[in-house]
C-alpha cells in the first residue's frame, strides 16, 4: 500500500513540474495592447487571449515590464486552442493635422488654420 502511495505522489509530483514547464511557455495578449503578459497580470482584466511565447517572439511583442512574463522560449511544445487566438487589430494611421497651405489675397500671408485634408487646404480655401 505504501508503495502504491509513494508511486502515485511521484507521478503527481512529475505531472506538475511538467506542466508548470508547458504553461511557462504560454502567454497571453490583450485585444489592443502591444505587450504579451502572465496570465494573472492586472491588465488583462478586460480581454485576454493565450498565444505561445514563441508566436509572441516572431510578431515581436514586447514582455510586460509590471508582470515580467517569461523571455527564454524553451524546446517545450505548448499546445493552444487555435480557435481562442486571434491576431490584434491592425492600428490604421490617423490623419495629422498640418497648417493650411493656402495663401490670404489680401496681405499674401500663409492660412494659420488647421487642416486634415489630403489637399493640404483648409475648409475656406478649398
Amino acid at each position: 500500500m505504501k508503495s502504491i502511495l509513494k508511486y502515485t505522489l511521484l507521478l503527481i509530483l512529475l505531472y506538475s513540474c511538467t506542466r508548470q514547464k508547458a504553461d511557462a511557455q504560454t502567454v497571453y495578449i490583450t485585444k489592443t495592447g502591444s505587450k504579451y503578459h502572465t496570465e494573472s497580470c492586472r491588465y488583462l482584466s478586460h480581454s485576454k487571449y493565450p498565444i505561445s511565447l514563441k508566436d509572441a517572439k516572431i510578431r515581436a511583442i514586447e514582455a510586460c515590464k509590471v508582470c515580467k512574463p517569461p523571455t527564454a522560449v524553451t524546446g517545450e511544445k505548448t499546445k493552444i486552442d487555435s480557435s481562442k487566438v486571434i491576431d490584434p487589430p491592425k492600428r490604421e494611421l490617423k490623419a495629422v493635422a498640418s497648417q493650411c497651405s493656402a495663401t490670404a489675397k489680401t496681405t499674401g500671408n500663409r492660412c494659420k488654420r488647421m487642416t486634415k485634408n489630403a489637399s493640404g487646404k483648409c475648409w475656406q480655401h478649398e
